[in-house]
């Protein structure tokens, strides 16, 4: 019997002690509001601002990820087998580096083939316009037709015009010899090699790809009801994440297409040269997507002692300490949310 009751009491107690812990029994309840925790005389030399509402752009962040904005696919104009490539994935290369080589030697064996079609109409030619100068005395003699002469004369532009055709196909079988050698069109950095020695490099097919690591942009969607309130050419806050960098990147492209998926349009953003920046990284462009009145204090008139916040004010000449709830900061001041009144001074440290 004695137990039971040490246990009730015991319980009993334990209820207590947690109802004047959560303030429910044993104490005053403070009334809603913000409480002036105590009061001093107004120290000398103290540095005070005036709380005023001010106009606070709200700035919202946007998922993005880079992309180079000169990408180039490197694929040969010929047809022919590849014998080596000279880079590999991660490579920095310069305009003019050679890149592949493919096979010469078919290119070769047309270039011989053209030189030779380019022989041969040449002495087509020749002969044709001995034949023309002869049919000519002949004609002026009248010892000739006018339809012989005219015949004759015709076979000589035709034989010229062959010549011409043979001469332009031997400058394009040598161009093709030179297509052999892949070249760096521009300074950049290789991103994929698409093919392998002794692949067959086909025309059009690209070899490898590359990108100018100098010309990097941040690509993201923003919705519709926030893309009115950016322009073209506007510097915009951007936040690298895997390299824990902060940027000032200009907008240059706005898609004008929304996602109909999605309901926002694509914005990319140039970012200033740094080795640290490649494709891929993801990061976060800032923009400022619409404005609302806020008090604004210096970020050091704010005391914090754990979760709490305070300020110093300054009423009657003396200095009284304010309970707040602060709210996001931009850069060197803290919006207010509560606890202050528009008007009243604050102490700065």
């Amino acid at each position: 019997m004695n137990k039971i009751i040490y246990l009730s009491l015991s319980i009993f107690a334990l209820i207590l002690l947690l109802l004047y812990m959560l303030g429910i029994i044993g104490t005053s309840k403070v009334a809603p509001g913000t409480t002036e925790l105590s009061a001093g005389a107004l120290p000398k030399d103290v540095r005070t601002v005036k709380v005023k509402k001010k106009s606070i752009d709200d700035i919202l962040s946007w998922p993005g990820t880079l992309h180079s904005r000169t990408e180039a696919l490197i694929a040969p104009r010929v047809t022919a087998r590849i014998i080596d490539i000279k880079v590999q994935a991660g490579d920095a290369v310069q305009k003019g580096d050679v890149i592949a080589l493919l096979d010469p030697k078919a290119q070769r064996a047309r270039e011989r083939a053209a030189y030779a079609a380019l022989m041969a109409a040449k002495a087509n030619a020749d002969r044709a316009k001995a034949d023309a100068r002869r049919i000519k005395n002949l004609y002026d003699q009248e010892a000739a037709t006018r339809q012989m002469y005219d015949q004759v004369m015709a076979q000589a532009r035709v034989a010229e015009a062959q010549v011409k055709a043979a001469a332009s196909a031997l400058k394009e079988t040598k161009i093709g010899y030179q297509d052999t050698v892949l070249k760096a069109p521009f300074n950049g950095i290789i991103i994929r090699r698409l093919k392998q020695p002794g692949d067959m490099g086909i025309a059009g097919v690209p070899v490898v790809a590359m990108h100018n690591s100098a010309a990097l942009r941040l690509e993201a969607a923003i919705p519709v009801s926030c893309g009115r309130f950016i322009n073209l050419g506007d510097k915009v806050p951007v936040r690298i994440e895997n390299i824990e960098q902060n940027f000032i990147a200009e907008i240059d492209e706005i898609v004008p297409e929304v996602d109909p998926s999605t309901r926002t349009i694509l914005v990319k953003a140039t970012l200033p040269i740094s080795k640290n920046l490649r494709p891929g990284l993801f990061g976060w462009l800032d923009q400022a997507c619409n404005r609302h009145l806020a008090f604004l204090i210096p970020v050091s008139a704010v005391h914090k002692i754990g979760q709490l916040e305070s300020v110093k004010i300054v009423a009657d000449n003396r200095v009284l300490t304010r309970s707040v709830r602060t709210g996001k900061r931009h850069k060197d001041t803290v919006e207010i949310q509560s606890g202050l009144n528009e008007g009243e001074t604050v102490i700065i440290q």
